[in-house]
C-alpha cells in the first residue's frame, strides 16, 4: 500500500511540476466545450437564399417577402436569371434559390395558375437539405392559401385550387445518399489527422530524444528544416490522397465527377497547410504530450465538428464560425465536395481555394518563425 502511495504521490508531483501540461489539461476542455456548445446548436436558420425576380411585379415582390419575413431564410443574393442561380448553388454560396417567373405578376393578377421553380443545394447534409425543402414548400403553400383568400374576398377566385405551384429541384444528390455527402467529406478529415498528427511531434520528438543539438549546429536554415521535415510527409498525404480516392469508388461508388488531378493537386497544397499547422504545435510544445493534448483540442475535435462535415456553419455564431474558418481543413472540406459531387472546376471553387493557399502558406510561415535553433 505504501509504495501504491508512492507512486501516486511522485505522478502527481510529476503533472503539477509541468505547469504548462497542467494549464492545457484544466483549460482546453472547458475552451472546448464552450466552443462547441455555441457551434453545434443544428439549428437551421437565416438560409442563404438566392432569387431571380424575372417578373418584377408587386406581386412578385410580396411573394418573395414570404420567404424573408421570419428567420429560416436570408435574401442573400439577387439573380437576373437561372444560369446565375445555378451559379450561386455551385459555388455554395447559398443553399435555396427562387425562380419566379416572368408572367408571376401577370397570373397572381388574373387569378390563373402559375409556377415558380425552387432549387436545393443537394450537396449539402441530406437532412439539412430535406429540412431546407421543407420550409421552402411549407412557406410556399402559405403564401399560395392568402393569396387564394384574398382572391375569394375579391370575388375573383373561380376555384378551390391553390394559384401557386411550386416545383422543388434538389441538385447534385436528389436521392439524399449519405455516402455522396459523407466520402467526400471524410477524406479531408482523415487527411488532416494523419498529417496533423504526423507532424505534430516533429520537433518535440527530436528534442526529447536528445537529437535536436545535431540539428542546430547543422548550417541550415530554419525554412529548409522544416521544408525538409513537411516534404516527406506530403509525399506519403499524396499516396493516401489517391488510395482515399480509390477505395471512396471502389467500396461506395462514389466517383470524382469533376477533374481527378485538380483535387489532388489542391490535396497537396492542403496537406501542405495541415503539416505546417502540426509543426508550429510541435515547436510551441515541449513534450509530446502537450503537442498530442494541442493537436487533439485545438484542431481535430473542431476540425471534425466546426469544419462542416456533419453540422451546418450557416447557423453558428460568429466565433465558432471564423475559428472554423482559420482551418485549412474547412475549405478543403468545400473543394471535396465541389469537384467530386457537384463536377466543378476550380476557377468556380476560387473562393474556398484562396483561402486555404494563404492559410497553408500562413501556418507554414508560422513554423519557421516559431522555430529557433538554439537549445
Amino acid at each position: 500500500m505504501e509504495r501504491f502511495k508512492t507512486i501516486m504521490k511522485k505522478e502527481f508531483l510529476h503533472i503539477l511540476r509541468d505547469g504548462r501540461t497542467m494549464a492545457l489539461i484544466l483549460l482546453l476542455p472547458a475552451v472546448l466545450l464552450i466552443l462547441l456548445g455555441y457551434g453545434v446548436s443544428g439549428e437551421s436558420k437565416d438560409i442563404a437564399l438566392a432569387v431571380a425576380d424575372l417578373s418584377k411585379t408587386e406581386e412578385s415582390r410580396r411573394y418573395i417577402d414570404y420567404y424573408t419575413a421570419g428567420d429560416d431564410f436570408s435574401y442573400a443574393y439577387s439573380a437576373m436569371n437561372e444560369a446565375e442561380l445555378l451559379d450561386l448553388i455551385n459555388e455554395d454560396k447559398v443553399k435555396a434559390a427562387l425562380l419566379i417567373p416572368e408572367n408571376f405578376g401577370r397570373a397572381v393578377a388574373t387569378n390563373e395558375p402559375v409556377q415558380v421553380q425552387m432549387y436545393i443545394n443537394g450537396s449539402v447534409e441530406p437532412s439539412t437539405a430535406q429540412t431546407v425543402q421543407l420550409k421552402l414548400n411549407a412557406i410556399s403553400q402559405s403564401a399560395s392559401q392568402n393569396i387564394l383568400i384574398k382572391q375569394i374576398r375579391l370575388g375573383g377566385g373561380t376555384s378551390f385550387n391553390l394559384p401557386i405551384e411550386a416545383r422543388v429541384k434538389m441538385l447534385y444528390n436528389p436521392n439524399g445518399d449519405g455516402k455522396l455527402y459523407m466520402i467526400p467529406g471524410l477524406i479531408p478529415i482523415i487527411l488532416q489527422v494523419q498529417t496533423l498528427l504526423l507532424s505534430a511531434l516533429a520537433i518535440v520528438k527530436e528534442r526529447e530524444q536528445g537529437t535536436m543539438e545535431q540539428l542546430i549546429v547543422t548550417p541550415i536554415k530554419s525554412w529548409e528544416l522544416m521544408l525538409g521535415k513537411i516534404i516527406p510527409y506530403v509525399v506519403v498525404t499524396l499516396f493516401n490522397t489517391i488510395a482515399l480516392i480509390w477505395l471512396g469508388g471502389l467500396i461506395f461508388g462514389v466517383q470524382v465527377i469533376g477533374s481527378y488531378w485538380q483535387l489532388v493537386g489542391l490535396s497537396m497544397i492542403f496537406s501542405l497547410g495541415s503539416l505546417g499547422m502540426g509543426v508550429l504545435i510541435s515547436n510551441l510544445s515541449e513534450t509530446q504530450m502537450q503537442a498530442m493534448y494541442l493537436a487533439v483540442f485545438i484542431v481535430l475535435i473542431p476540425a471534425i465538428i466546426l469544419s462542416g462535415l456533419m453540422l451546418p456553419r450557416d447557423g453558428m455564431p460568429a466565433f465558432t464560425y471564423w475559428f472554423g474558418e482559420l482551418m485549412p481543413v474547412t475549405h478543403f472540406l468545400d473543394i471535396t465536395r465541389g469537384i467530386m459531387l457537384k463536377g466543378v472546376n476550380a476557377s468556380v471553387l476560387w473562393q474556398s481555394i484562396w483561402p486555404m493557399v494563404v492559410l497553408s502558406l500562413v501556418y507554414f510561415g508560422a513554423s519557421v518563425a516559431t522555430f529557433k535553433k538554439k537549445l
